[in-house]
């Protein structure tokens, strides 16, 4: 593939919806990966075509991201014994920042974002739950 045929076929998903790219995907890699985020099921499937075109990251990178570590959870270097507070449906929730994770009524979680779920009983971003990150702004 070209790339000007890569460009025009990323340039082409800007015209889809979710099932148009996860088709796409399909298509292209097997299997689309399990998000319902059409913007960034769309910046990852560009990305694929274009390193599928380009090469992807050369070795010097891929060494890079290897030795940066795993990725610890957002929110942990708040400091262990942090607590986080904000009011939630009336009451006020309570979360203890701990050195592996977040604990809440007696729970301990791995992130934050799975604690504010569990106090939310939906889906939640931890970070912006509990005000740390700033909400995303309407298009």
């Amino acid at each position: 593939m070209s790339a000007a045929e890569a460009g025009d076929e990323v340039a082409a998903l800007g015209d889809l919806d979710l099932e148009g790219l996860r088709s796409a995907w399909r298509h292209r890699f097997g299997e689309p990966p399990p998000l319902r985020s059409v913007e960034l099921l769309a910046l990852l499937l560009a990305w694929r075509i274009q390193a599928c075109q380009q090469g992807g990251l050369d070795a010097g990178i891929r060494a890079i991201l290897k030795r940066s570590g795993p990725v610890k959870a957002e929110g942990l270097d708040i400091g262990v014994g942090a607590v986080l507070r904000r009011e939630w449906k009336g009451r006020i929730v309570e979360v203890l920042v701990e050195a592996d994770g977040f604990r809440w009524e007696g729970r301990s979680y791995a992130s934050l974002s799975a604690t504010a779920t569990a106090i939310a009983g939906s889906r939640w971003n931890g970070p912006r739950f509990f005000g740390l990150r700033p909400a995303a702004r309407a298009s």
